[in-house]
């Protein structure tokens, strides 16, 4: 996640087969990139936007 986030061109077939050899499924690769890629885009639109938290979120007891 950490490579796909700050040097996606760099990812390449032997961080897919260092996965797979750790357990690592092809759904599971793929819900790792499409977590990591949701949250890099929601973060970058929050702080293009200069969005902040909902205060009534954040103060409710979780």
């Amino acid at each position: 996640a950490v490579k796909l986030t700050e040097r996606p061109h760099e990812v390449e077939e032997a961080d897919r087969a260092a996965l797979r050899a750790v357990g690592f499924s092809e759904q599971d690769i793929w819900d790792v990139a499409a977590v990591t890629g949701f949250f890099n885009l929601s973060n970058r639109i929050a702080i293009a936007t200069d969005m902040r938290p909902n205060p009534e979120y954040h103060g409710q007891a979780r």
